[in-house]
């Protein structure tokens, strides 16, 4: 996200983004932790075959986290230049 899109975009369009994020965030995290708590156990104790595949899935949807925070940290940063 350029920051030149961000200075474009209305106060009112930008709170709402960043409502948007952290939601889907927020809901990102509340399935990965019991996605890695039930992979983790089920490598630990060998009960099925799917819990590899599971835990790369886990992986690559956890690498997509940091990219959010980024983005809430430069729309909240151009909302308290904005004042």
């Amino acid at each position: 996200m350029k920051n030149t899109d961000l200075k474009s975009k209305t106060t009112e369009n930008l709170e709402a983004e960043l409502k948007g994020i952290k939601i889907i965030t927020w809901a990102l995290i509340g399935i990965l932790i019991p996605l890695f708590s039930l992979t983790i156990y089920g490598l630990i104790t060998n009960k099925s075959s799917t819990d590899l595949p599971l835990l790369v899935v886990a992986i690559s949807c956890s690498a997509i986290l940091p990219l959010q925070f980024i983005n809430m940290k430069k729309i909240k940063t151009e909302l308290n230049a904005r004042g």
